[in-house]
C-alpha cells in the first residue's frame, strides 16, 4: 500500500573510494601491527569513523609533535605539505600515506605549474585540511579564493602565466562560477587536464539537484568540518529545498518535519551507510515515512588500491 509520507535515499551517497582506502588502510594496520597507530589529524572527517577507530586503537593527534619517535603514523585522506613529510622522515618515523589520489593529483599538478613559473590560483576553503597540505606545495602568497568577489582583488604580475587548481570537495556551480571569472579576467588561464573536482562530489551533487526539486526536506547525513556534507546542503537549498546537515538520527528535530511528506536523504562522501540506515529508521519509527524508495542514480565502480606500506605488510 502506497503512503504520502515517502524517503527518497538518494544514489550515490556516502562512503568514496577515497574514504573506504583510507579507513581499511587504517583497520588493516591495526590488525597487521596491533594498537597503538599514530593517524595525523582526522583520517576522514566523521565523527562516529573517527570514534570506531579509536576504540581499535588507533591514535589521533593534531601535530606530529605527539607521535613518539620512530612510532608508526598515517596521514589522512586530506594529504599533507612537503614540510610535514620532512618532519615525519627526520624523526623517523614510520610513516604510512593514506592520501586520497585524487588529492595527490592535485598536489601533483602544483608541483608541475610551479616549476613552469605560473601563478597559481586555488580555489577553495583556506583553513580545510586538504588546502593547508595544497599550500605547502607552492610558493609563499599563493592566493587562495572562495568568491567570485575575491577573483576580482586579484593582482597577478604576468597575467598571461596563471594556473587554478581547486579543492576536491567544492560545489560544482560556484566553482564555476569562479573559474568563469578567472577566464575572464586572465583568457590564457591554465586549467587542470582533468577536473580537481573528484568523482564522488560531483556524482553526488548532480544526483541531489535531480532530486531535491522534489523533496519538501533534504537531510545529509556529515560531519561539521565535511566540506562536501556542507556542499550538499548548498546544493539542496540552491534547488529548493529547506536542507540540513545532521551528525546522526538524534540531530533530527521534530519542527522540521511538520507538513513534510518527502524527505530526500544523501550523505557526504565519509559518513557511512549505518548512519544512513539509523536515519531511516528514526524516519519511520518517530515520524511515520513507512514508504522507502532508492532514487535511481549513478553508478560507482571506482577502486583504489591500499597504500604500499599495508599492501607490503598484509602481504607476509
Amino acid at each position: 500500500m502506497t503512503t504520502d509520507k515517502t524517503i527518497l535515499i538518494l544514489k550515490p551517497r556516502g562512503f568514496c573510494a577515497g574514504v573506504v582506502r583510507a579507513v581499511d588502510a587504517v583497520e588493516s594496520a591495526l590488525r597487521k601491527f596491533g594498537p597503538p597507530i599514530y593517524v595525523l589529524k582526522e583520517i576522514v572527517h566523521n565523527r562516529t569513523v573517527i570514534s570506531s577507530l579509536e576504540a581499535a586503537g588507533a591514535i589521533f593527534v593534531p601535530s606530529l609533535d605527539e607521535v613518539p619517535t620512530g612510532a608508526r603514523v598515517f596521514f589522512s585522506a586530506h594529504g599533507v605539505s612537503p614540510q610535514v613529510w620532512d618532519e615525519g622522515r627526520a624523526r623517523g618515523l614510520q610513516i604510512i600515506d593514506a592520501t586520497c589520489p585524487l588529492v595527490s593529483k592535485v598536489h601533483n599538478e602544483a608541483q608541475e605549474y610551479t616549476r613552469a613559473g605560473y601563478s597559481i590560483v586555488i580555489i577553495g576553503h583556506r583553513h580545510h585540511d586538504e588546502i593547508i597540505g595544497l599550500l605547502g606545495e607552492v610558493p609563499e602568497g599563493t592566493p587562495v579564493v572562495e568568491t567570485v568577489e575575491q577573483v576580482d582583488q586579484l593582482e597577478i604580475a604576468n597575467p598571461e602565466r596563471v594556473a587554478y587548481l581547486t579543492q576536491t570537495t567544492l560545489s560544482l556551480d560556484e566553482t564555476s562560477a569562479i573559474i568563469a571569472r578567472l577566464r575572464e579576467r586572465y583568457p590564457q588561464v591554465r586549467a587542470p587536464k582533468a577536473q580537481d573536482i573528484c568523482y564522488a562530489t560531483q556524482n553526488r551533487q548532480t544526483a541531489l539537484k535531480r532530486v531535491a526539486p522534489g523533496a519538501d526536506l533534504v537531510l545529509v547525513v556529515g560531519s561539521e568540518n565535511s566540506s562536501n556534507s556542507l556542499r550538499l546542503v548548498e546544493v539542496a537549498a540552491n534547488a529548493g529545498a529547506p536542507a540540513y546537515r545532521i551528525d546522526d538520527a538524534d540531530a533530527i528535530r521534530p519542527e522540521w518535519l511538520e507538513g513534510v511528506r518527502t524527505v530526500g536523504l544523501t550523505a557526504g562522501a565519509s559518513a557511512p551507510e549505518s548512519l544512513v540506515q539509523d536515519v531511516v529508521a528514526a524516519l519511520r519509527c518517530r515520524f511515520g515515512f513507512d514508504h522507502v524508495e532508492e532514487a535511481e542514480g549513478i553508478n560507482e565502480h571506482v577502486r583504489f588500491v591500499l597504500p604500499e606500506a599495508v599492501l607490503a605488510a598484509t602481504s607476509q
